[in-house]
């Protein structure tokens, strides 16, 4: 985490000193005493493209957007080189927080990412969000500092994950919320097809849900009649989840490792990391291979307090003796 001097200019002893005992104030959470002195460093050495990295790595902690895209630019200003420079990664997280797609756009196309310049259409999409990157799937570590959550997600841009899962409420965040996150990834998910998707941790909420998220108990003879759920709340345009087979718990080494992962892959199956209790319904539970099915399920659902009774009471219809919900409870 902390950048010295280039070749071309060596910093000052000062500067060093300065500048470690900063990071070491950051590692402890003191950022005003942090702010204090990066900003001396700066001044020491104000040619220094990583005085200003610094800083603008400081207010991205600060969550303090302006400062950390004005700080960003006086240190890209400076680069020796530009195409994989850190420093134009951070300023497009900044851009992207403060929606200044503009820069955004330069930042990314700047760090050496191909950003089109059209949207879906043909529409003109340089004055929107960058769009059509292809980034694909990723999944992203929600609430890091908290009790933190690894949902998977669509990558909208560099900086930015919709979520597609339907988060535990300890995490504070919604389906269909969209999160800015880090850059550097801490973890991965790994499936049996040998395909590695990387973890971002969650910087803060881009753009919230307005949909609820409801927990419920379900009778469901079969992993057919749990399915047959998930697909007409799809069907309706929303979210339903088996919290007793989806969520693991995992400490945080394991978390931040490279982990494997059931989506996409059919049976899951149990790894010597999981740290929850198999076939045991509720956000601890995991169901491994081998286990018999449990009726018993605990669901998440993300829709609309106007429709979510009628979802659970058609699904029980299409099939009366072999389901049945009850304890309905908005959670989020």
């Amino acid at each position: 985490m902390r950048i010295f001097g280039k070749a071309r200019h060596r910093p000052s002893a000062d500067w060093r000193v300065v500048t470690d005992r900063a990071f070491t104030l950051i590692g402890d959470g003191r950022y005003e005493d942090a702010g204090t002195l990066l900003t001396r460093a700066a001044d020491l050495e104000p040619w220094l493209s990583e005085s200003w990295f610094n800083l603008a790595l400081l207010h991205k902690f600060r969550h303090d957007w302006e400062q950390a895209r004005a700080a960003g630019l006086r240190a890209v200003a400076l680069l020796d080189r530009s195409a994989g420079a850190p420093d134009w990664w951070n300023v497009g997280i900044a851009a992207t927080a403060l929606q200044d797609w503009a820069l955004a756009r330069r930042a990314w196309q700047a760090y050496g990412l191909r950003v089109p310049e059209t949207a879906a259409g043909g529409d003109d999409a340089r004055t929107g969000p960058p769009a059509g990157m292809g980034l694909g799937s990723a999944a992203v570590r929600l609430s890091p500092e908290g009790e933190a959550e690894v949902v998977w997600g669509r990558r909208l841009d560099p900086a930015r994950i919709e979520v597609q899962n339907i988060p535990l409420p300890s995490s504070g965040r919604r389906w269909g919320e969209v999160v800015l996150h880090d850059g550097v990834p801490h973890g991965e998910r790994t499936t049996a097809a040998g395909h590695a998707y990387p973890v971002f941790d969650e910087i803060e909420l881009w753009a919230p849900s307005p949909v609820p998220t409801w927990v419920v108990l379900l009778e469901a003879a079969t992993e057919t009649d749990r399915d047959a759920l998930e697909r007409l709340a799809a069907d309706a345009g929303f979210a339903a989840e088996d919290w007793s087979s989806s969520v693991r718990l995992l400490c945080r080494s394991c978390s931040e490792s490279r982990m494997p992962s059931d989506e996409g892959e059919g049976a899951p199956r149990h790894d010597p990391h999981d740290h929850s209790v198999p076939g045991h319904p509720g956000p601890l539970g995991h169901m491994t291979s081998g286990e018999l099915w449990v009726p018993e399920r605990e669901c998440g659902l993300a829709a609309p307090a106007s429709l979510v009774r009628g979802l659970l009471d058609g699904w029980v219809a299409d099939s009366p003796d072999t389901r049945e919900w009850r304890d309905l409870e908005e959670v989020c």
